[in-house]
């Protein structure tokens, strides 16, 4: 049997998480994020925030779609960050094992499918010189 998950729906359902920073929780975002569904060795996951989020690392390539809004990428390539902005209808594919934060001022609506992998719940400029932890969701 397939799933079959309708995304419009399932936004609707959620209301916009204002403020969002690398220290909130999972738990904190509840009616602002949801878990979708288990997918390979991860899971699909949509949300709606303004704010910055925690810097993460995934053991697979992960997809971030836009479906509303526009966020900023941020990705570690070579020695420093680089900022991409992603709006409504674009996705971004972030490779293998790139450190990356996502943040948004005006407000996003968000699906992506991450691995979970190592994050870094701190407002840093860099993630790669501190201590990593397993990412909870």
């Amino acid at each position: 049997m397939p799933t079959i998950i309708d995304v419009t729906a399932e936004a609707a359902k959620l209301t916009m998480f204002k403020g969002r920073t690398p220290t909130t929780s999972f738990a904190a975002r509840k009616g602002t994020a949801v878990n979708l569904s288990p997918y390979r060795d991860g899971l699909l996951l949509l949300a709606k925030f303004t704010g910055k989020g925690h810097w993460e690392t995934h053991p697979a390539d992960e997809l971030v779609w836009v479906l509303e809004g526009s966020l900023t990428l941020d990705i570690v390539e070579g020695d420093q960050p680089r900022s991409y902005t992603v709006g409504a209808g674009m996705m971004a594919i972030v490779p293998e094992g790139a450190w990356h934060r996502v943040h948004s001022a005006a407000g996003a609506t968000v699906w992506s499918a991450p691995v979970p992998g190592d994050h870094i719940d701190l407002d840093v400029d860099d993630p790669r010189s501190v201590e990593r932890q397993v990412a909870k969701v």
